[in-house]
């Protein structure tokens, strides 16, 4: 397993070369002026773009081109962000936590409703519950996420908001963003120090229970649409893998010994049913930290999703060229951390 490891944290450079070559082929597609663009910071640059060009070789060879480009991302200059106004890596730096808290708040009800859900449904086949996970597994996957943000805003903020507060006595309250005015007015002054800038975290560091809660509250709407849609295909995963393995011989074999069922169902079967659930896990990981685009738009929630999204319309492709190699590496850490959990979960499983 050691070996297999450093293997694998050996070929990381290897796949990160093959996406900074595409990445600097794809900007070829635009002029040097246009590329020069990426490290203006003043209207002074902006006249003067000739001695960037100069500056940064982008008139050289392609070759040239690329050794230059990857010798300023290797000192962190990705280029200059016109869509947050600061360089790309300050941007990736302050706004990589805030995907990063939501995906990781949203992974806790996508794997604990999904393989919940789908093992009760596959020990029930074909009765009640078994039903209804289909029929949430087809709607889940089925309906889009903006749709469905939309409807909890309409329904939880917008024209049936007020009531729903009111028949709550005023506590409940669920709105877009990631934090209230008031507490981002208390940031900007410096009256609340942004440690780790995992708002739950610098919370409880902070000792402010009341920030605690406003950040909790204000993750509730965007972690139930990515659990509402990605919980619903590992539930179906889960469900075939289940009753597969509780058709295996080893399972009726431990049935036969007299075990007791839920011994033979959660120990037995369900384990092995998770291999497959786990390479999907990895994946869904994956799509909960690049992947929530559309969500952290509509819910106006300060992540790389939204800071992406602006990118793409405004055509800032400093900003999209660094997101996309913020992606190869999750991708390729999520496959390393999902081979890694294989040999875990699953004792037969050895990488030479």
């Amino acid at each position: 397993m050691f070996a297999y490891i450093v293997r694998r944290l050996l070929f990381m450079p290897v796949v990160f070369l093959g996406v900074t070559l595409m990445v600097v082929l794809l900007l070829q597609l635009l002029s040097p002026a246009q590329r020069a663009a990426a490290f203006v910071r003043s209207d002074a640059q902006l006249r003067n773009l000739d001695a960037i060009i100069v500056q940064y070789g982008l008139d050289q060879p392609f070759h040239v081109q690329y050794v230059n480009w990857m010798r300023e991302a290797a000192q962190g200059n990705l280029g200059y962000s016109t869509a947050s106004s600061e360089p790309v890596m300050d941007t990736i730096r302050k706004r990589f936590p805030a995907s990063a808290e939501l995906a990781l708040i949203s992974l806790i009800p996508v794997l604990g409703l999904g393989i919940w859900l789908g093992t009760l449904a596959a020990l029930n086949r074909d009765k009640a519950i078994d039903q209804f996970a289909r029929v949430f597994a087809i709607v889940g996957w089925s309906l889009p996420n903006f749709v469905l943000a939309i409807w909890l805003l309409v329904i939880f903020y917008g024209a049936l908001g007020e009531p729903l507060r009111e028949f709550a006595g005023g506590a409940f309250r669920l709105e877009p963003g990631r934090v209230s005015t008031s507490v981002n007015i208390e940031i900007a002054n410096g009256n609340f120090p942004l440690h780790t800038r995992f708002m739950l975290i610098d919370s409880i560091i902070n000792g402010r229970w009341d920030v605690f809660w406003d950040a909790l509250r204000h993750l509730v709407l965007p972690v139930i649409t990515l659990a509402a849609t990605s919980s619903a295909l590992i539930m179906r995963v889960m469900r075939s893998s289940m009753l597969e393995t509780l058709s295996q011989d080893y399972v009726r074999t431990a049935r036969a010994k007299g075990l007791p069922t839920a011994t033979v169902h959660y120990k037995h079967a369900r384990r092995n049913a998770l291999i497959p659930v786990i390479t999907l896990s990895g994946f869904t990981v994956i799509f909960l930290m690049n992947g929530v685009v559309i969500t952290e738009t509509v819910f106006n929630y300060p992540g790389l999703g939204r800071w992406f999204a602006t990118a793409a319309v405004n055509l800032d492709y400093p900003a999209v060229m660094g997101f996309t190699l913020l992606t190869a590496f999750i991708v390729v850490v999520g496959n390393l951390v999902v081979d890694i959990l294989y040999a875990l979960i699953d004792p037969r499983i050895r990488y030479g």
